[in-house]
């Protein structure tokens, strides 16, 4: 298979096919060169568009996030898709076209609104991605186009000017926004705080006492009245008992008055028969015990006491020594040694009646103190209903209480942000390539016309000439003849020309070359006008 491949190619006869493009070679050449022309020309009168442009860049904050986190969303591409479409907004541009007096040829032609869309298709914006970080803006181009190159240039430092003054702007507004919510947020933080807060301290006055926190000083308040109430309980049994005491030496007096009352003038008085008696008991009573016992003791001071009253019975007549009873049921003193003599039993009655007083106050006390322990007790076992009900209000508290101070601090740090933005610190457009005067044209492009003009030339000019050999019938070679006449060809005549054909002839070819060479050097020499000046 390949040999037949070579031979075939072998047997195509290329002098055949140079012979047709020699015979032909004006269709190919003056086609190619008028297309050629025309395109050129086309190029040169269609008008002239230039482009200006400018590179903005995305610059980050000059601050550390690590110490100021900014509060405007951080997805650029969609505020920068915002951006463009507040600046390519209808009244902005109107604006434009009446400041720089844009598009004076169509004004009076055409509504405002194809005006407004004819310069947003003259406007282009381009994004520029990050090379390290796939799907990061880090700059976007900005370019307008005009048919004047200075006007060009000024409306795209407008537009780059309120692309920059327009982020800076919407930044701002936005971290301004985002600080003024917290603060708002904050407030009702700090009012539910409050609240909360007055609803712990009203149920902490309301149940003063019954605090969980107070349980150990409730439990230890309520061992010392236990306590108190123990020694109140003993010094009464003490009271008591000095009471029932003071009730038989009262009783004693009683009786040796009676004796002394029903005593006879003459008699032996019947206080010396209780002593002679309670001597009597006392010397028993020392042959049992030590003079420091209580019974001895309390005997000898009644001895003593009977011994004083008799004394007193023998230097008074009974007369003078009786009296009418006063409204206390005992006599009054009428001398000095009447009071001397009473004093003992005064003494008594005034002790009696200190104790009844001591054993009152004694009683009142435990009474208070009973009540005390009965509210403490009380306190002590609504502890844990009181714990209960501090615990959900507590829940409360310390919820309100995180949430104020987490948006506190977030409030602080918008604040910070805020402030940042408006010390221009925060992210920034910055013109990284300012916008440029065009030397040459954006549109057309002159020598991409040419080069699709020479292209299409020299392809309708070999169409030109293929259709041009194949409607053609003349015969050209023997083989051409072969093909048509099976006889054999048996000889050539070869031409003879005159020397008039022969010098027509000549000049022909050479002003073939030489319109062939000048359409060669004009084809060039508009590529180059066309590369230097187009």
């Amino acid at each position: 298979m390949a040999d037949f491949e070579d031979e075939s190619l072998e047997k195509v006869d290329w002098s055949k096919y140079w012979e047709i493009l020699s015979r032909r070679r004006w269709w190919l050449a003056n086609t190619a060169f008028l297309v050629w022309g025309l395109a050129c020309a086309a190029a040169w009168l269609l008008p002239a568009v230039y482009r200006s442009e400018t590179v903005i860049l995305v610059e980050q904050q000059k601050v550390p996030e690590q110490y100021v986190v900014s509060n405007v969303a951080a997805n650029m591409q969609e505020r920068l898709d915002s951006m463009t479409q507040q600046i390519l907004s209808r009244t902005r541009l109107l604006q434009i076209m009446n400041d720089l007096q844009l598009y004076p040829k169509l004004r009076g032609r055409v509504t405002s609104d194809e005006l407004v869309e004819r310069m947003r298709q003259d406007i282009q914006i381009e994004m520029v991605q990050s090379t390290s970080r796939r799907g990061e803006l880090t700059a976007f181009k900005v370019a307008y186009l005009s048919g004047d190159p200075a006007l060009a240039q000024r409306v795209t430092a407008q537009l780059t000017s309120l692309f920059i003054e327009e982020n800076s702007k919407a930044r701002q507004k936005q971290s301004e926004q985002t600080t003024a919510f917290l603060d708002s947020q904050l407030t009702e933080s700090r009012d539910n705080l409050s609240e909360q807060e007055a609803k712990v301290k009203e149920f902490k006055s309301r149940n003063l006492g019954e605090l969980p926190e107070q349980v150990q000083s409730n439990m230890q308040i309520l061992s010392g009245l236990q306590t108190r109430m123990q020694q109140e309980m003993d010094s009464l049994g003490r009271a008591k008992q000095q009471g029932v005491y003071l009730e038989s030496l009262m009783a004693q007096w009683r009786s040796l008055e009676t004796n002394l009352k029903s005593a006879a003038p003459g008699g032996t008085p019947a206080p010396g028969q209780d002593l002679a008696s309670l001597r009597a008991q006392l010397a028993e009573l020392s042959s049992r015990y030590t003079e420091n016992h209580p019974d001895v003791r309390k005997l000898k001071d009644r001895i003593a006491t009977m011994e004083r009253l008799q004394q007193q019975a023998d230097t008074k007549a009974p007369s003078a020594s009786q009296d009418a009873p006063g409204g206390d049921g005992r006599p009054h003193p009428t001398t000095y040694s009447d009071l001397q003599a009473m004093s003992p039993r005064m003494e008594v009655e005034s002790q009696l009646k200190a104790n009844k007083l001591e054993i009152e106050n004694h009683q009142r006390t435990i009474e208070q103190l009973g009540k005390q322990i009965e509210d403490y007790q009380a306190r002590l076992n609504l502890t844990p209903v009181r714990e209960q009900q501090l615990a959900n209000l507590t829940r409360d508290y310390e919820q309100s209480r995180k949430n104020y101070e987490q948006l506190l601090a977030k409030r602080d740090q918008s604040e910070m942000a805020t402030n940042l933005e408006r010390q221009q610190e925060g992210e920034q457009f910055r013109v990284l390539d300012p916008p440029n005067l065009p030397q040459k044209p954006y549109s057309p492009n002159r020598l991409k016309f040419n080069l699709i003009g020479l292209v299409a030339g020299l392809g309708l000019g070999m169409v030109l000439l293929a259709g041009s050999e194949a409607m053609d019938d003349r015969v050209y070679s023997k083989d051409d003849l072969s093909r048509i006449v099976a006889a054999p060809v048996l000889t050539e005549i070869p031409p003879l020309p005159t020397a008039y054909e022969r010098k027509v002839q000549t000049i022909g070819d050479w002003f073939g070359r030489v319109e062939l060479s000048l359409m060669v050097v004009l084809t060039a020499v508009g590529f180059a006008w066309t590369y230097l000046r187009g």
